[in-house]
């Protein structure tokens, strides 16, 4: 039997010519060709496979070996996740064949001037209006804990919930009152869209700035990015109705908010400003550009394919 021939890099649709994220549910999805096709009781529709740069399985889908096979070699990701994107549970191949953001990611975190750097930004983007680049890390946490608890507070005048501050026991859910098991349930939907986002870059969840020593440390970075905007005001409005089944009705009302917001768009956005510098797509860094080099120590790398024999 005869391979088929990879696709070459060069084939492939850029990254800023593709959509971003694509998420189906309750569809079988299948191969035709050089596209995917998502079958459900309405018909079949046609996706071009190179078009895509993160495709997002919700509950109910089927996929076959052939779509898979066929978005992986378009350079294409598969994550496994909760309904509407909001948990993660497993992916395929990253769309990123350069590992540049991965290899940024750990360059920075593994020097204490450039991760405090990155731990400037990431505050940055939380304060846009103040000048935090001369803060430590003891005086960023203060700031941070200052206009979280701010926001607590907001939250709890606007719906009339009482705040008495956050309190959850990981082992015992329902031990919280109804705001705190309603952002215990919000920031879990947060985390799995956030672990999707990260894994579909290419980047590792276990390689925090400011968060450290858990596989999802930089998974909490990112997703501490949103939480006053997205899942504090959501939990609080769940609260103040107290709905029979609080964890349902949250991760519900919060699916819709971060559907609405764009905000897998903005993970990928946001991350790779915080690695590379860039705020827009960079080709560079997710384009399907196999190029293997080799380690050299001295001048950084050279070409990969090369004999180097010398003669001693």
């Amino acid at each position: 039997m005869v391979s088929r021939r990879k696709t070459r890099p060069t084939e492939l649709v850029r990254v800023g010519d593709r959509v971003s994220f694509l998420y189906l549910e309750r569809c079988s999805v299948h191969r035709d060709s050089n596209a995917i096709t998502a079958t459900d009781d309405r018909g079949t529709v046609h996706i071009p496979a190179a078009g895509v740069s993160v495709l997002l399985l919700g509950p109910g889908t089927t996929i076959t070996h052939q779509a898979v096979s066929l978005m992986s070699d378009s350079g294409s990701t598969v994550v496994w996740t909760g309904e509407r994107g909001v948990r993660y549970y497993a992916h395929g191949q990253p769309l990123a064949m350069s590992t540049r953001l991965l290899e940024a990611q750990a360059a920075a975190v593994s020097n204490a001037r450039s991760r405090l750097r990155v731990a400037r930004a990431m505050y940055e983007l939380r304060f846009p209006e103040e000048d935090v680049s001369q803060l430590t890390m003891q005086q960023l946490r203060g700031r941070e804990g200052a206009r979280v608890r701010r926001a607590y507070r907001a939250e709890a005048e606007r719906t009339g919930v009482e705040w008495r501050g956050r309190s959850y026991d990981v082992d015992d859910w329902f031990s919280g009152d109804p705001v705190n098991q309603a952002l215990s349930a919000a920031n879990a939907v947060l985390y799995g869209v956030v672990h999707a986002a990260i894994v579909g870059l290419g980047c590792s969840p276990g390689l925090g700035f400011i968060h450290t020593g858990h596989q999802r440390a930089f998974v909490y970075d990112i997703a501490d990015l949103y939480k006053t905007e997205l899942t504090v005001p959501v939990a609080f409005d769940v609260a103040s109705e107290t709905p029979m089944n609080i964890g349902a009705e949250t991760r519900r009302r919060l699916r819709d908010r971060l559907y609405d917001s764009k905000l897998l768009e903005r993970c990928a956005r946001d991350i790779q400003y915080l690695l590379v510098g860039q705020r827009e797509s960079d080709p560079d860094a997710l384009d399907g550009r196999e190029s293997l080099a080799l380690w050299d120590g001295k001048d950084g790398t050279v070409a990969g394919g090369v004999s180097y024999e010398v003669e001693f």
